[in-house]
């Protein structure tokens, strides 16, 4: 199956934790995920943070690395190329690992923020800061700790980057979703939007979610395979190749 992306105006990828699997991170649930390994509440919360926040800080400090040393996969580098063809292209990601830009994508809404920022516990103020292990730990204007600028769990969710999705998605005439799970909410409720709108959706996944229902096609496939069935042209020009499993 080939769509054509000049069939688009704008195509909306709405991205979750198996897209960088393919890069070597772990994902947060099922077999080897995070949180089968370490308790949120002792290294991912506000609770555990304010209990002791350079053991927090050393847990995402490890994070930080990881991601680091990881590099884009394919898949990455086939949304950006799409991007590049058709500039009115958007990224909605769960991610927080950066592998989007780094690939060089642009126009990317993080929903659950950035590990490459930090923000002041105290008055907040996000900004860049990719040292690895974390230096300062702590904010230079007021001394209160820094923590990640991402969400964790019990956090509420940022409204601002929740409202850019939502108008993001219900303008897209296309929506690629892209190894996401459908389980961590409200997060996946956001490509409703665009089903409502009419968009043609397309789920990629190797497995059935729990929001498979909501879209048109499904591709059980791994997010580099099923993109480069999509587009076989951008793949063989970045050497992927399309598995033909996909349906």
């Amino acid at each position: 199956m080939e769509i054509r992306i000049e069939s688009f105006e704008r195509i909306v990828f709405f991205t979750g934790a198996g897209l960088s699997a393919e890069s070597g991170l772990p994902t947060y649930r099922g077999a080897g995920g995070i949180w089968g390994s370490y308790a949120y509440e002792d290294y991912a919360c506000q609770r555990a943070f304010d209990r002791d926040p350079g053991k927090v800080w050393d847990f995402h400090d490890e994070r930080r690395r990881v991601m680091g040393a990881a590099q884009p996969s394919q898949a990455h580098t086939l949304i950006a190329a799409v991007q590049q063809r058709l500039p009115a292209t958007r990224i909605v990601t769960q991610n927080i690992d950066g592998l989007h830009q780094r690939a060089g994508a642009s126009a990317v809404t993080e929903l659950h923020g950035s590990v490459w920022r930090v923000r002041c516990a105290c008055h907040g103020g996000a900004r860049a800061n990719h040292e690895v292990p974390i230096a300062p730990r702590t904010c230079p204007a007021c001394g209160a700790w820094l923590r990640p600028d991402i969400v964790w769990f019990e956090d509420a969710m940022p409204p601002a980057p929740i409202e850019a999705a939502m108008e993001t998605l219900a303008a897209c005439d296309l929506l690629v979703s892209v190894g996401t799970s459908g389980v961590v909410y409200p997060a996946a409720q956001l490509p409703q939007i665009a089903q409502q709108a009419g968009a043609l959706c397309i789920e990629i996944n190797p497995e059935s979610t729990a929001v498979s229902g909501g879209y048109a096609l499904h591709m059980r496939t791994t997010a580099s395979a099923g993109l480069a069935q999509l587009w076989p042209s951008l793949a063989e020009g970045h050497g992927v190749a399309e598995d033909q499993s996909a349906r």
